[in-house]
């Protein structure tokens, strides 16, 4: 599912380059557009979510996908695999249409993949047998700090990116939810959170410079 997701959005994106396409008809009839959303067009509340604005921004939200989908799709079978990655982009574009002015125009996969990231902070709190603790140290570390960047760089949808997120996380957390273990969920990470700062100094320059490349790159397909 993740190909095919990441293969629409090249074939969108081709055909709003490419001369012998009408390009500018797929922006003018796929992108979020509040007003025309009000008006009627309802279909805008999913398809922005396979448009995107530019080269790099098409790339970097595919690499995104293909970094953090695939192992979630296998997790939960392609089919709910795909429904956590609709619903939420579709909660991140009601957001937007609520949130934000009737002029405001939107496209972008963001919001879906901060989707991604919810469910997998489901997983993490109510499901903690599914992933291992290093990677879930790693799911949690690339969301705090792509939540830093959603409100630290310019042209931001902050609000397809926030209600993306809580829309993956509430379809991972209402099925299972349980208090004590949102509770132990909660100190295990503070605690592990506070006792970082004891380790970095400990580890291997090449090591630290790999991860931080990695999270650099996945990061930037969320700065649109």
């Amino acid at each position: 599912m993740v190909s095919i997701i990441v293969t629409i959005h090249l074939v969108l994106y081709l055909l709003t380059i490419l001369p012998i396409f009408p390009n500018n008809w797929f922006f003018e009839n796929f992108s979020g557009v509040n007003l025309y959303i009000m008006e009627g067009e309802v279909w805008r509340l999913i398809t922005p979510t396979f448009m995107h604005s530019g080269f790099s921004h098409m790339l970097f939200n595919s690499f995104s996908l293909i970094l953090f989908g695939p192992a979630l799709e296998r997790m939960l079978g392609s089919g709910k695999f795909l429904f956590v990655y609709l619903f939420s982009g579709f909660i991140a574009n009601l957001a937007t249409l609520l949130l934000e002015p009737l002029t405001y125009t939107h496209v972008g996969s963001s919001g879906a993949i901060f989707g991604l990231f919810g469910y997998y902070i489901a997983i993490i709190i109510f499901r903690k047998r599914m992933m291992s603790q290093q990677n879930s140290q790693i799911i949690l570390v690339l969301c705090a700090v792509s939540l830093i960047m959603t409100f630290l760089q310019p042209n931001i949808n902050v609000s397809a990116h926030l209600f993306g997120l809580l829309g993956g996380f509430l379809v991972g957390a209402i099925p299972y939810f349980n208090k004590k273990e949102l509770s132990d969920s909660i100190q295990t990470t503070t605690f592990w959170a506070s006792s970082q700062r004891k380790k970095v100094s400990f580890q291997s320059p090449i090591k630290v410079l790999i991860w931080a490349t990695v999270i650099i790159l996945a990061i930037l397909g969320f700065w649109r």
